[in-house]
């Protein structure tokens, strides 16, 4: 059974970073992609990057290119996102899935299995 553990949320003022931590057991973690994920209060999940098998290849929304920096650690089953730059916009609840699908089109991505959530918190 696939378990999916996120940490690193938190609290932080515009401008700030924080960076968010999803360990994965119960699942062949290096064999596939993993992404990170996004529900901002009153509005839907959306996807926001996400990371080839291997990490070599990772792929970011518009919204977060040049400031979220997605990686990924094999050896330890764990999956990280590191948020600089944060904006109120985004105020989220931010979720770590295993994907079925990572590629340059963002509305072709597609997702397994998520976890409970960490939440961000932006204020100005």
């Amino acid at each position: 059974q696939v378990q999916i553990v996120e940490s690193g949320g938190g609290s932080v003022q515009a401008g700030g970073s924080l960076r968010l931590s999803c360990v994965v057991s119960g699942f062949a973690f290096g064999d596939y992609a993993m992404g990170w994920t996004r529900q901002a209060p009153g509005k839907e999940r959306e996807g926001i990057s996400c990371i080839s098998y291997n990490g070599e290849r990772t792929y970011y929304v518009d919204s977060v290119k040049g400031r979220f920096t997605i990686s990924r650690d094999n050896a330890k089953n764990t999956v990280y996102l590191q948020m600089n730059n944060l904006n109120t916009e985004d105020t989220a609840i931010y979720y770590c899935a295993t994907m079925g699908l990572c590629g340059e089109r963002s509305s072709l991505w597609s997702y397994d299995d998520w976890g409970q959530g960490t939440r961000v918190t932006v204020s100005s």
